[in-house]
């Protein structure tokens, strides 16, 4: 079966922001609405590596964040950073926090959710949480702030695993999903907010020419 998608992204007018660069290195904002690379669809040809290739041409993508989801974003500038960083994503040794807004009072302030992900070939792109087939997914929580009027959570979660659409398909599973997600959330929760509240707030990593451990902070814009 073959599965078109016909997803065409709203043009995004917010600019990337520069956290930090080096020779080797570049850490940017991300800003919601913007593609972290480029669609098979020509209209979706916008994205982080499209606006920035014409400035690096040798500019890698070592991660990428959801169309929706803001914050920090780490990109190679030479072959030799972008092994030695893709690396350290795969063996999980780079540290992700994300903050970001749910739907309704969690009742602990901290937990694990541990539910593996799997594709929902009915229902692209959307994954499904399937513990017969799915991928090992893992995602630490604290809930920061409980707020109310209507009831939501500030949570800042730390993903133990790096699943497409992991957080979001977590907090569904939970059953308090991320205010402004579209794919995962209900028809009411969507509309709750302007954009997908999930922020990329932390990245850890070591810096791969001089070994260094970095911390990158992004303050979060909700």
């Amino acid at each position: 079966m073959t599965v078109i998608d016909h997803f065409v992204a709203p043009v995004c007018h917010q600019q990337i922001e520069v956290l930090y660069q080096d020779e080797h290195i570049l850490l940017i904002n991300k800003p919601s609405g913007l593609l972290s690379l480029s669609g098979k669809n020509p209209l979706n040809l916008d994205s982080v590596h499209h606006r920035l290739a014409d400035i690096y041409p040798q500019i890698t993508l070592i991660h990428r964040l959801d169309l929706g989801t803001s914050g920090i974003m780490l990109l190679a500038l030479d072959k030799t950073s972008n092994a030695h960083l893709s690396q350290q994503f795969q063996s999980r040794t780079v540290v992700k926090r994300y903050h970001s807004m749910l739907a309704g009072h969690i009742e602990q302030d901290t937990g694990v959710i541990e539910a593996p992900i799997s594709k929902d070939k009915a229902l692209f792109p959307r994954l499904i949480v399937c513990f017969e087939q799915g991928q090992k997914a893992i995602s630490h929580y604290q809930v920061l702030e409980r707020l109310p009027h209507p009831n939501r959570s500030l949570v800042l979660f730390t993903p133990e695993t790096g699943r497409t659409h992991q957080l979001r398909i977590h907090s569904q599973f939970i059953g308090h999903p991320i205010l402004g997600c579209d794919l995962y959330g209900t028809e009411q929760t969507q509309h709750m907010a302007p954009r997908l509240l999930l922020h990329a707030s932390e990245l850890e990593f070591e810096h791969p020419a001089t070994g260094q451990r970095m911390k990158v902070v992004c303050p979060c814009p909700f």
